[in-house]
Protein backbone atom coordinates (compact mmCIF):
# COMPACT_ATOMS: atom_id res chain seq x y z
CA UNK A 1 0.00 0.00 0.00
CA UNK A 2 1.50 3.32 -1.13
CA UNK A 3 -0.12 5.91 1.12
CA UNK A 4 0.51 9.56 0.29
CA UNK A 5 0.43 11.79 3.39
CA UNK A 6 -0.04 15.50 2.72
CA UNK A 7 -1.54 18.73 4.00
CA UNK A 8 -5.26 19.13 3.38
CA UNK A 9 -6.37 21.44 0.56
CA UNK A 10 -9.76 23.02 -0.22
CA UNK A 11 -10.21 20.43 -2.98
CA UNK A 12 -10.31 17.74 -0.26
CA UNK A 13 -13.31 19.20 1.61
CA UNK A 14 -15.95 17.08 -0.10
CA UNK A 15 -14.02 13.80 0.25
CA UNK A 16 -13.13 14.53 3.88
CA UNK A 17 -16.76 15.38 4.69
CA UNK A 18 -17.91 12.12 3.07
CA UNK A 19 -15.39 10.14 5.12
CA UNK A 20 -16.45 12.07 8.23
CA UNK A 21 -20.09 11.06 7.61
CA UNK A 22 -19.02 7.43 7.26
CA UNK A 23 -17.04 7.47 10.51
CA UNK A 24 -18.93 9.66 12.99
CA UNK A 25 -22.43 9.89 14.44
CA UNK A 26 -22.26 13.72 14.48
CA UNK A 27 -20.31 14.55 11.31
CA UNK A 28 -18.95 17.91 10.23
CA UNK A 29 -20.08 19.19 6.82
CA UNK A 30 -18.03 20.12 3.77
CA UNK A 31 -18.53 23.76 4.73
CA UNK A 32 -17.16 23.05 8.22
CA UNK A 33 -13.98 21.68 6.68
CA UNK A 34 -13.69 24.66 4.30
CA UNK A 35 -13.86 26.92 7.35
CA UNK A 36 -11.21 24.83 9.08
CA UNK A 37 -8.84 25.36 6.16
CA UNK A 38 -9.10 29.12 6.73
CA UNK A 39 -8.60 28.75 10.49
CA UNK A 40 -5.02 29.75 11.23
CA UNK A 41 -5.01 27.50 14.31
CA UNK A 42 -5.95 24.40 12.29
CA UNK A 43 -3.49 21.80 11.05
CA UNK A 44 -4.90 18.91 8.98
CA UNK A 45 -3.30 16.07 7.07
CA UNK A 46 -4.91 13.58 4.70
CA UNK A 47 -3.93 10.10 3.65
CA UNK A 48 -4.50 9.43 -0.03
CA UNK A 49 -4.46 6.04 -1.72
CA UNK A 50 -4.72 5.77 -5.50
CA UNK A 51 -6.00 9.37 -5.67
CA UNK A 52 -8.70 8.81 -3.03
CA UNK A 53 -8.74 10.37 0.46
CA UNK A 54 -8.98 7.39 2.80
CA UNK A 55 -7.95 9.03 6.09
CA UNK A 56 -7.44 12.39 7.73
CA UNK A 57 -6.47 13.90 11.05
CA UNK A 58 -6.66 17.44 12.31
CA UNK A 59 -5.82 19.56 15.33
CA UNK A 60 -5.88 23.13 16.51
CA UNK A 61 -2.52 24.49 17.63
CA UNK A 62 -2.54 27.33 20.12
CA UNK A 63 0.72 28.46 21.68
CA UNK A 64 2.47 25.20 22.60
CA UNK A 65 -0.60 22.95 22.79
CA UNK A 66 -2.41 20.92 20.13
CA UNK A 67 -6.00 19.79 20.55
CA UNK A 68 -6.90 16.95 18.20
CA UNK A 69 -10.25 17.55 16.54
CA UNK A 70 -10.52 14.60 14.13
CA UNK A 71 -8.92 11.30 13.25
CA UNK A 72 -10.70 9.12 10.70
CA UNK A 73 -9.86 6.12 8.53
CA UNK A 74 -12.11 4.54 5.91
CA UNK A 75 -13.77 1.52 7.51
CA UNK A 76 -12.42 -0.97 4.96
CA UNK A 77 -8.82 0.07 5.76
CA UNK A 78 -8.94 0.03 9.55
CA UNK A 79 -6.52 -2.28 11.32
CA UNK A 80 -3.88 -1.92 8.58
CA UNK A 81 -1.73 0.82 10.14
CA UNK A 82 -3.29 3.73 8.24
CA UNK A 83 -4.40 5.45 11.46
CA UNK A 84 -0.90 5.19 12.88
CA UNK A 85 0.60 6.79 9.76
CA UNK A 86 -1.95 9.61 9.55
CA UNK A 87 -1.89 10.37 13.29
CA UNK A 88 1.92 10.28 13.22
CA UNK A 89 1.94 12.78 10.35
CA UNK A 90 -0.39 15.04 12.35
CA UNK A 91 1.85 14.83 15.44
CA UNK A 92 4.87 15.73 13.27
CA UNK A 93 2.96 18.70 11.78
CA UNK A 94 1.87 20.11 15.15
CA UNK A 95 5.38 19.71 16.55
CA UNK A 96 6.72 21.74 13.61
CA UNK A 97 4.25 24.46 14.65
CA UNK A 98 5.66 24.46 18.19
CA UNK A 99 3.29 22.13 20.04
CA UNK A 100 4.86 20.57 23.12
CA UNK A 101 1.70 18.78 24.28
CA UNK A 102 -1.37 17.22 22.70
CA UNK A 103 -4.83 16.52 24.06
CA UNK A 104 -8.05 14.96 22.77
CA UNK A 105 -11.35 13.44 23.80
CA UNK A 106 -12.29 9.91 22.79
CA UNK A 107 -15.21 7.61 23.45
CA UNK A 108 -14.31 4.92 26.03
CA UNK A 109 -15.98 2.42 23.69
CA UNK A 110 -13.47 3.24 20.91
CA UNK A 111 -10.81 0.79 22.08
CA UNK A 112 -8.86 0.84 18.80
CA UNK A 113 -8.51 4.63 18.92
CA UNK A 114 -7.46 4.56 22.57
CA UNK A 115 -4.72 2.02 21.76
CA UNK A 116 -3.56 4.22 18.87
CA UNK A 117 -3.35 7.31 21.07
CA UNK A 118 -1.58 5.39 23.84
CA UNK A 119 1.02 4.27 21.30
CA UNK A 120 1.84 7.98 20.85
CA UNK A 121 2.25 8.53 24.59
CA UNK A 122 -1.21 9.88 25.40
CA UNK A 123 -2.83 8.69 28.61
CA UNK A 124 -6.22 9.17 30.21
CA UNK A 125 -6.38 11.99 32.77
CA UNK A 126 -10.13 12.20 33.31
CA UNK A 127 -13.64 11.98 31.90
CA UNK A 128 -16.21 14.39 30.58
CA UNK A 129 -19.57 13.01 31.70
CA UNK A 130 -22.21 12.77 28.98
CA UNK A 131 -19.92 14.51 26.46
CA UNK A 132 -21.31 12.88 23.30
CA UNK A 133 -24.80 14.24 22.69
CA UNK A 134 -25.83 11.50 20.25
CA UNK A 135 -25.90 8.86 23.00
CA UNK A 136 -24.74 10.53 26.23
CA UNK A 137 -21.49 8.55 26.32
CA UNK A 138 -18.68 9.99 28.42
CA UNK A 139 -15.42 11.11 26.82
CA UNK A 140 -12.01 10.11 28.05
CA UNK A 141 -9.65 13.09 28.18
CA UNK A 142 -6.20 12.04 27.00
CA UNK A 143 -2.95 14.01 27.14
CA UNK A 144 0.68 13.76 26.18
CA UNK A 145 2.66 16.62 27.71
CA UNK A 146 6.04 15.53 26.35
CA UNK A 147 5.93 15.75 22.57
Amino acid sequence: MELLLRKITPDDAEAVAALEAQCFAMPWSREDFWREMRNELAEYVVGELDGRVIAYAGAWVSFDQAEVMHVAVASELRGQGVGTLVFGALIDAVKRRGAKSVTLEVRPSNVAAIKLYESFGLHSVGRRKGYYIDNGEDALIMWNTKL
